[in-house]
Order: structure tokens, then C-alpha cells, then sequence
């Protein structure tokens, strides 16, 4: 598996996030924004790479913010929420903790190949990385098909594959996932050089991710 999967120098025209227009919200354990045609940002994880100490006191430090900032959120606001827990996920999961099962060429093919399949017909893909125990995409939602079931859909389907093709039965995914809409073109910029770096910044080697980034420049 080649780690690196460009995509030919075409790049996906950014879509952002407006205040004025209409928000559509769900909520299990995390919130959830969906706004049609903007680009968001989401990453997942493997269900067993973080601790469960760690995990517990993060999701206390959450539930006791949550409760003194309830929603709607302005962009301040959600932009402290994603400082304040988002990207200490993120530094945790860098950590290589848990089985890291996607760092199995094969197995992050699977989860490519599913983000490729859909392309330019449910979804516009922008970037993504597979790393050896989470997942970053970025993209944007088409027509009716909304944040939520796009979701669903790769995580069911890659969850059934990697299990089949390991011979292991049972959840593989994390419940939650993390998003944010993506804000601006700088934003879009920003993430996309997040998820180019994500690799060496965890050091990895060659082989131990797949990573597709858009050709725009640091």
C-alpha cells in the first residue's frame, strides 16, 4: 500500500459554515452540527485506544462544561470546546494506545476504499488520514445525505470488513465521533495541513498510515 493517495492535483472548492443559515443539531453523547454543502471535519477512533481512567475523567471535565455552556453555541464557545477536549483526544490518540488494528495496511485500505466509494455522489472528499488507532476525514455532505448517516454508513461497513477479514466479531469502533464545520478558507487550510502532518507529528513510519491530502500549500 503506497501511504501516501493524492488526489491529482484536483482540489475540492471550499464550502463554510454561516451563522445566518440553518443549523441542524443531533446529540448522543457529544453535539453534532450539520449544515448542508459546508465542509466538516470529523475523527473517530478505535474502541479500545484510550484508557479507561483517562477517558472517564475527560468525559467528567466535559459533562461539567457542558453544563455551563448550553447550546447554541457562538464560534467562540465551540471553539473553546474543541480546545479544551477535542484536541486532547487527539494527543492521546497519537499516543499509539490499543490494539491499533489500522495500522494493518489491509486494513486501512478497507476504510480508504470506503471513503472513495461514495465520492463526488453522497459526499465531496477533501482530506483524510488513516492512523494505525483513529481516523481524520474531511469532506462535504451532498444533496439530502447528512453528516450523521455518512458517518454511520463507513463505520458500519469498515467495521464489518476488518472484522471479517480478522476473523473477530463485536463493536470496533468508538460509539462518538468528534466534528467541527469548517469556518473559513484559512480553517480549511489549517486542516488540511493538520491531517498532512498528523503522521509525523505522531511519528510514524512509512506503511503505518494512509493518507489522502489536497494539493493545496502549506
Amino acid at each position: 500500500m503506497n501511504s501516501s493517495d493524492t488526489n491529482d492535483g484536483q482540489e475540492c472548492p471550499p464550502s463554510f459554515f454561516s451563522p445566518y443559515d440553518e443549523i441542524r443539531t443531533t446529540s448522543h453523547h457529544l453535539p453534532h452540527w450539520h449544515q448542508d454543502k459546508v465542509h466538516v471535519f470529523v475523527t473517530w477512533r478505535l474502541g479500545d485506544s484510550l484508557p479507561g481512567i483517562k477517558l472517564q475523567q475527560w468525559k467528567e471535565e466535559q459533562a461539567a462544561w457542558l453544563t455551563h455552556h448550553p447550546e447554541p453555541w457562538d464560534n467562540k464557545t465551540e471553539t473553546e470546546f474543541h480546545a479544551c477536549f477535542s484536541w486532547q483526544i487527539d494527543a492521546w490518540l497519537d499516543q499509539g494506545i490499543g490494539s491499533c488494528v489500522l495500522r494493518d495496511p489491509l486494513n486501512a485500505l478497507i476504510i480508504a476504499n470506503a471513503f472513495r466509494h461514495f465520492d463526488g455522489v453522497r459526499y465531496e472528499l477533501a482530506s483524510f488520514v488513516v492512523m494505525p488507532n483513529h481516523v481524520h476525514v474531511m469532506f462535504r455532505p451532498m444533496a439530502e445525505h447528512t453528516l450523521a448517516d455518512i458517518v454511520k454508513s463507513w463505520k458500519g461497513f469498515t467495521a464489518r470488513e476488518i472484522n471479517k477479514r480478522m476473523g473477530t466479531k463485536g463493536p470496533l469502533w468508538q460509539d462518538e465521533y468528534w466534528d467541527r464545520l469548517i469556518r473559513s478558507e484559512q480553517h480549511f487550510r489549517r486542516v488540511v495541513r493538520y491531517i498532512r502532518e498528523n503522521p509525523e507529528k505522531a511519528r510514524l513510519k512509512q506503511g503505518e498510515f494512509l493518507l489522502k491530502a489536497d494539493s493545496i500549500e502549506k
